[in-house]
């Protein structure tokens, strides 16, 4: 019965949009990314990244964490990018001052509850700089 059920759910939400939608929020939000790092080279990935207690921290829905540090943009991407939802707050506890690192303790909060909904785990930091020419 309940795999009935799941397969009727999957069927619904097909039919409504809801699975497609997902899809198009990931490939907007790498578009997006895209868009942002135009022009600029990867360097090689960090652990952590002084932001200096600078608020220019970015979620990109689907796909990313961005801190514009101003010459360089970092790109760090969670375990499981549907983590980072629109609908969720991501809420930050750092370890080190005025440094974010990839293990520091990171959740989701949903907006209109208040209620935690996720962890998030975010691979390394990639530093995108200009190119200079």
């Amino acid at each position: 019965m309940r795999k009935i059920i799941a397969a009727l759910t999957l069927s619904a939400l097909a039919a409504t949009g809801t699975v497609a939608s997902a899809e198009t929020r990931a490939e907007k939000g790498e578009a997006r990314l895209a868009k942002m790092l135009e022009g600029r080279t990867a360097g090689e990935p960090v652990k952590c990244i002084t932001t200096m207690g600078r608020d220019d921290l970015e979620v990109i829905d689907h796909t990313a964490v961005v801190y514009d540090g101003g010459k360089t943009v970092y790109v760090a991407r969670p375990s499981n990018p549907r983590d980072l939802s629109p609908w969720d707050v991501l809420v930050i506890k750092r370890t080190i001052g005025s440094q974010l690192c990839t293990n520091d303790i990171m959740y989701t909060i949903d907006q209109s509850t208040g209620f935690r909904t996720g962890v998030v785990f975010l691979d390394d930091f990639v530093p995108y700089t200009r190119d200079e020419g």
